[in-house]
């Protein structure tokens, strides 16, 4: 190898290890063994610019082993990313750009928040699609278009490719047949607790290649030449293409090989006997200038015309194709504006209107397909269930990349990542599948609201309502559970004008988003406001004279409430009767505001066809209906009234508890 190479790609192993000892907890095993893997791909592959780390047509990296960030961040400094040795030293302190794992927005060049094994393979799976999607979009205006050609890299390791979610993704993938998607598989057949042998026996890239991909093998992890044929033949395969490149884990440390040397700093004297081993005699958390020298300069002077050629070109194209279909697409790319409008003051509804909520939120979702090309998504299998469909739209496909249905198959969790990968390429995303099954991708739910990204996950057949599908399909702890991820606005919507303002606040708000619907049908109610969804809570119809109770309801849930309201009244009970479709966006309100609408001191009634222990923050003692077991199969009549959450059921608890106060 030449020396300087040598002595770069040492100085970045020894810097990751100091890194590690530094912040006294990290993963040196990866930063040690995976070294070679990552320094070839930025010095020689990665079609990227430093100073323009947002650049449109850069390659992507996704760290799905992101254990690893130490090794990343010190590539990333080496590379000349605005990340400095100080950034380094502080590496795993709280506040700092070098986080434990990375961390999307806060380093620059970081394409992904990563960290739970398996997300980052996803989310790779969604970039190629995006990139995929897009170029298609301007190969129509465009001939044999280069404004979009990039790859996207990811780096994983044998536990992602333990993960389920990663094996979902890659199913999908090969039969998309993403050619643009390179992933370099870090084989150390090591785990934290042992070795692989201990937990697996297949056969990787024969699985891979039965999935549809290509696969290539490195036999020696330290050799740079062999890794870089690698991408090359990569690059030019029309799969996407898998590289088993087998590493040492902890490479010339006392513990090479082990899994002791995975999920900890090193000794001092093995942090010695590492800086022996590669030759590098700098104090700790230095770096000689040469090193970083030869990085750089191997990216400039690959990257410099490449670069300079895209830009001419990409005036050119500006230039020359004058279209409003493509000044769209070059906007979205340029400046993100997807051009969604949205607005439920524009939308009058009839007073009789009567028809199932998901069909209401199809109607929605399809308006806002309309307006834009840059809203995509799909759903697990269920779409004809959910009535997620974009009618004018047809499949996302290997032949037909413009399509904006994606057909994911039983996958939820990879649904989920995947859709994650589009969203960080600035598309507007949907997710649909049953409000059950929200259990399966509550992990990439997770990581979108962690990364605030605008995916929009479609839950319907929401209560035990749906009945003869008996207890494995009837939710109950579900919509507790969404609504304690942190920054996800959870939706349960009553009627068409709360659908309607729950697409107000998706497509005017970037956010993450669930909406749970009923399958059942819903008659639009007097009183409900598509204009007041964003504040969570309203008040639909007050008390009349004097105030007895307050009754909260949501979902399908309140029209049952609304009609017992009306009995109630006619009994001589008084109540005020509150939507709250939006739990977390009313406890964003003003205290001002929640007292206007649950005046303090007034007995309170939640009813809601599913667990109880959230609602008690309203709710006064005893006072919050719901369910708190599991339902049985049987006709929806039978099942409300097993679970005590029938008309007469309900409607008895209120007036008793009111009478007995």
């Amino acid at each position: 190898m030449n020396p300087d190479l040598v002595h770069s790609l040492n100085s970045l192993r020894v810097l990751s290890v100091d890194m590690i000892s530094y912040a006294k907890s990290g993963h040196p095993g990866i930063c040690l063994g995976a070294a070679p893997i990552i320094f070839s791909l930025f010095a020689n592959h990665l079609k990227v610019n430093p100073q323009d780390p947002k650049w449109i047509n850069r390659d992507r990296f996704v760290m799905s082993a992101g254990h690893g960030s130490a090794l990343l961040y010190a590539m990333l400094f080496m590379s000349g990313y605005n990340v400095t040795i100080d950034d380094l030293v502080d590496f795993r302190k709280f506040g700092s750009i070098t986080p434990g794992h990375p961390e999307y927005g806060v380093t620059p060049g970081i394409e992904v928040s990563t960290g739970p094994l398996g997300q980052g393979f996803a989310n790779a799976v969604g970039m190629a699609m995006s990139e995929k999607y897009l170029a298609s979009l301007i190969e129509e205006e465009v001939p044999k278009q280069k404004v979009l050609d990039y790859y996207v890299y990811c780096l994983c390791s044998d536990g992602d490719l333990m993960e389920g979610v990663a094996m979902e993704a890659a199913s999908l993938a090969g039969h998309y047949g993403l050619s643009n998607l390179i992933v370099l598989y870090d084989s150390n057949q090591i785990t934290l607790d042992g070795k692989m042998s201990s937990t697996s026996s297949e056969e990787i890239l024969q699985k891979f290649i039965s999935m549809g991909w290509e696969v290539d093998f490195v036999g020696d992890g330290n050799e740079t030449r062999e890794i870089d044929k690698a991408i090359e033949r990569a690059k030019v395969n029309r799969k996407p293409t898998l590289i088993e490149i087998r590493t040492v884990i902890g490479r010339g440390s006392l513990h090479e090989g082990e899994n002791l040397v995975h999920g900890k700093p090193l000794s001092k004297e093995d942090v010695a006997n590492v800086r022996k081993k590669y030759n590098i005699t700098t104090n700790p958390m230095e770096i000689t200038e040469n090193a970083v020298r030869f990085v750089r300069q191997s990216i400039n002077n690959r990257m410099k015309e490449v670069y300079n050629s895209w830009k001419r070109y990409y005036a050119e194209v500006k230039k020359s194709y004058k279209t409003d279909s493509l000044d769209k697409v070059l906007d979205f790319l340029e400046t993100g504006n997807d051009g969604l409008t949205f607005s439920s003051s524009n939308f009058k509804i009839q007073s009789d209107y009567n028809e199932e909520l998901r069909e209401s939120n199809s109607k929605m979702m399809n308006i806002v397909a309309d307006r834009s090309k840059f809203f995509i998504g799909g759903s697990a299998d269920l779409s004809s269930s959910c009535h997620t469909s974009l009618y004018k739209d047809v499949e996302f496909s290997k032949k037909y990349l413009k399509g904006r249905n994606i057909m994911f198959g039983v996958r939820e969790h990879a649904m989920g990542s995947i859709l994650n990968g589009m969203a960080l390429s600035g598309l507007r995303c949907f997710a649909s599948t049953f409000l059950v099954f929200s259990d399966y991708l509550k992990p990439a739910i997770r990581m979108s609201a962690l990364m605030n990204l605008p995916v929009t996950y479609i839950f319907t057949h929401d209560s035990v309502r749906v009945g003869e599908d008996g207890p494995t399909h009837q939710p109950v702890e579900q919509l507790a559970a969404l609504r304690t991820i942190p920054n996800l606005t959870v939706f349960r919507p009553a009627d068409i004008n709360e659908v309607i303002g729950c697409w107000d606040f998706i497509i005017n708000n970037k956010k993450p988003v669930a909406i749970v619907l009923a399958k059942e049908e819903a008659h639009i109610l007097d009183g409900t406001s598509g204009e007041k969804v964003k504040r969570g809570a309203y008040v639909v119809r007050k008390e009349r004279e004097r105030l007895d109770a307050v009754l909260i309801s949501t979902g399908i849930d309140f029209t049952t409430t609304y009609l017992i309201s009306e009995e109630l009244r006619a009994k001589g009970i008084d109540t005020r009767l509150v939507s709250m479709p939006s739990v977390d966006l009313f406890l964003n309100e003003s205290k001002e505001y929640q007292d206007s609408v649950i005046p303090p001191n007034t007995k309170v009634f939640t009813i809601e066809a599913s667990a109880t222990l959230p609602w008690y923050r309203f709710a006064s003692k005893d006072c919050a209906i719901g369910i708190n077991t599991f339902g049985r199969s049987g006709r929806k009549d039978d099942v409300l009234q097993y679970v005590g959450f029938d008309y007469e059921s309900i409607l008895n608890k209120i007036e008793t508890r009111i009478r007995n106060n």
